[in-house]
Order: C-alpha cells, then sequence, then structure tokens
C-alpha cells in the first residue's frame, strides 16, 4: 500500500527539526486530543453499557416478565390452569397493585402497595435471600413486607405495627376519610434497588383487595419465566390464547425507560466525538504548516521522479500514523480506567469528600462498568476515519503546487 521511500518521507516527517517546534506541538495536541477523545468515549460507553446491563438485571429481578391484566373481564382461574399446562417452565402470581401512604410513629410516606397471593409468594424467586429481618413464612394475614430504606426512614422494625391508607375514600358524619388498615411488620427486605427498598410495601393479596375496595376481577396475573429475554415471545402466544386480555412484557412496562438511556448514550456519544472532531483539526493545521515549511523538499522529490501520488501518501500517512497511534493508546488508557472504574470513583469521592454517582438518584450501590467489543470497534473505525479525512485534507493541495515556483522561491 506505501512504498519504502513513502513510509521513510512520512516518518521523517514525524521528527520535525528544532526549528519547528511550533509544529512539534501541534502534533503533540493532535496526539493528546484524540487520545482523549477516544479514551473518554471507551469509559463513558462502558459506564453505560454496564448501567444499562445492572439495571436490566434489577428489573427482571423485581418485576414480573409478563403481566396479563383483566378488561373488565374477570381471570378466570381455567386460563391461569391453560397457561400452567401450555407453559410448564413459568411461575403464575396473582398480584394487585396501588398507591398508598404508609404512617408510623407520627411519620408518613407515600408507597406503592403490592397485594401477592400467599401461596405464590414462596415461589417468587426475587424476594429469596433478600430479607435482612423476617421470613416468607411469616406472610400471613394482616402482615407487611417493607424495605429497608422504608423501614430506615420511617423507624421501623419486625414486630412494629404500621397504618396504610388507599386512594379510597369512606364516607362518615364527618365527611370523607382515607380508608386505613393496620398491619404488622413481618419482614424487612433490601433489594439493592433504592426505588424498590424506599417505597415498596408487600401485602397478602386478600388484604390489599380489600384496602382498595376491590374484588376478583381486578386482579393480574404476573408470570415469571427462566429466560426473560423471550418474554416478548410469550407475550404474543398468550395473547393469542385470549384476546380480551391486556398482555405486557417487561419491555413494554419499561419502554420509557429503556428508550431514555438510549437516547442519553447515544447524546452522550455525539458530544465527546466532538473531541475527536477538535483534534482532527489540529491534524489538517499540522499537515499543512508541514507541507507550507516542506515546500522546498516537496519540489525537490517532484524534480527527482517522485509522483505528487506518492508524496502526497507520504504526508497523508504523517497524519493518519499520529491519528492510529493516538487511537490505539486512548483504547488502551479507556479499557484500563473501565475495568477500575468502581476504584476511581471510591479514590475521587474518598479524596474530594464527594459521592460520585449516589445511589439514591442512580439506584445502584456500585458504578457499572461493562466493556462492550462492539462499542470499542465503532470508537476505533469512527476514529481512524476522522483521522483519515483530517489527514487527507492538506494533502491534496500537494497536486496545485508548481515546482519550478517553490525551487524558485526557496
Amino acid at each position: 500500500m506505501f512504498t519504502k521511500a513513502e513510509r521513510i518521507i512520512s516518518f521523517r516527517n514525524l521528527r520535525p527539526k528544532k526549528k519547528d517546534g511550533f509544529l512539534k506541538v501541534i502534533s503533540i495536541f493532535s496526539f493528546l486530543g484524540i487520545m482523549i477523545g477516544v479514551a473518554t468515549l471507551i469509559i463513558v460507553m462502558s459506564v453505560m453499557n454496564g448501567f444499562k446491563t445492572d439495571l436490566t438485571k434489577k428489573i427482571l429481578g423485581l418485576n414480573p416478565h409478563v403481566v396479563v391484566q383483566s378488561n373488565s373481564y374477570k381471570i378466570e382461574n381455567k386460563f391461569e390452569e391453560i397457561l400452567i399446562k401450555k407453559f410448564k417452565d413459568i411461575i403464575i402470581s396473582r398480584t394487585y397493585s396501588g398507591e398508598g401512604i404508609v404512617v408510623s410513629n407520627e411519620n408518613a410516606k407515600g408507597i406503592i402497595i403490592k397485594g401477592v397471593n400467599k401461596d405464590n409468594i414462596e415461589k417468587l424467586n426475587f424476594l429469596h435471600k433478600k430479607f435482612l429481618k423476617g421470613d416468607l413464612k411469616n406472610f400471613e394475614e394482616n402482615s407487611a413486607f417493607i424495605g429497608a430504606e422504608l423501614a430506615f426512614n420511617l423507624g421501623l422494625d419486625v414486630g412494629d405495627k404500621i397504618n396504610l391508607m388507599s386512594s379510597v375514600f369512606i364516607s362518615t358524619p364527618l365527611g370523607g376519610f382515607p380508608k386505613q388498615e393496620s398491619f404488622l411488620v413481618s419482614g424487612i427486605f433490601r433489594t439493592g434497588f433504592y426505588e424498590f427498598d424506599q417505597n415498596l410495601v408487600f401485602l397478602n393479596l386478600s388484604n390489599a383487595l380489600s384496602l382498595f375496595d376491590k374484588y376478583e376481577n381486578d386482579q393480574n396475573l404476573e408470570i415469571y419465566l427462566k429466560d426473560p429475554m423471550k418474554a416478548d415471545k410469550y407475550k404474543t402466544e398468550i395473547q393469542k390464547l385470549n384476546q380480551n386480555y391486556f398482555i405486557y412484557s417487561w419491555s413494554d412496562l419499561n419502554k420509557s425507560f429503556f428508550s431514555a438511556l438510549k437516547v442519553e448514550r447515544n447524546v452522550m456519544f455525539l458530544i465527546l466525538t466532538l473531541i475527536l472532531v477538535v483534534a482532527a483539526f489540529n491534524i489538517i493545521s499540522g499537515l499543512t504548516i508541514l507541507i507550507k515549511n516542506k515546500t522546498k523538499e516537496i519540489a525537490i522529490l517532484k524534480t527527482l521522479g517522485l509522483s505528487n501520488k506518492s508524496i502526497k501518501k507520504s504526508f497523508f500517512l504523517t497524519g493518519f500514523t499520529i491519528g492510529l497511534g493516538a487511537t490505539i493508546t486512548g483504547i488502551f488508557i479507556g479499557v484500563v480506567f473501565s475495568l477500575n472504574i468502581e476504584s476511581i470513583r471510591l479514590f475521587l469521592s474518598n479524596s474530594f469528600n464527594f459521592e460520585l454517582f449516589p445511589s439514591d438518584v442512580y439506584f445502584l450501590e456500585r458504578l457499572p462498568s461493562e466493556i462492550n467489543i462492539y462499542s470499542i470497534l465503532i470508537v476505533f473505525i469512527f476514529s481512524l476515519i476522522i483521522s483519515a479525512l483530517a489527514s487527507y485534507l492538506p494533502a491534496m493541495t500537494i497536486s496545485k503546487m508548481k515546482t519550478f515556483r517553490a525551487l524558485k522561491y526557496e
């Protein structure tokens, strides 16, 4: 692709003379700009991939994979039996969820109340090994399981009593009051998902229906799969069995969340590529100055018989080599940082006494990172394309140079 003469000329251009000190500075800034841009892109892409993977795992661990909701039609037990018979590897739970308020020790907080059938709760994997105190066996009538963050904020422990208020109002001689019932805290769980630990309360299904004045036809079916990634396939098959129900997969229920995450990832990628574009302008400036400074040498090479194409290729190789070296170095630095991102976060947090990525905002106890070869390949190719374009444009000006005029002025 490149002849020996072209490689020699390119190598000499990469080692400017002392009088070309400014040119050397531009080359260094070009290298550093592309290196930093590539490294930053790798780190950001890895963290975003880690966020998506960790949050997906938590969502799949805490939410049903497929939900069957009634549309003014009661979900018959026969339909549940058909599902169990047709799909033998699923777990089904009848549930009801609603918004309410928990009151304890003169403190109150808005929560999500979820009613679960006692016979099914012990089958659900997402609560196993999640308990700090209590046990699934304690899930009796008039008992409640609450999240660890909620228990901490309200000063609750196993054995304490709480009052739960629903959005249903009951009429009294003094006016309307929200319906409320008392429950015994029989378990405290920690899922690791701050939003759940702060806002979720489990009740026995019959208690939840009573608290919200609901009936059997208001129940939903929550289905848990061995392979959650096949949820859309199961959704389609279940919908064929009964067109009167609304069927949702976990991806449907969290579509806005994942869409927002994808948009944020793409926007970050576009913003950070501006660093590479700025660095590319440094390559353009450096090569333009180099060509101007090498006018006499270029003229001599032409008179010796070297073609315009070979001279352009040698200067193109000079700029592209800077871009290639910076890209490889940037990828190496980005991968190293990504592999040790949590240690770096802790170091910065301890050094500056400032918590980076707090768990109450990002729902994660640690900063995740997932290195994706496909993402690295995209960054690598994109950086090389920018470097190639930045090297090509100045090199094209060589063909417009007049050999005799260059020698005359020199």
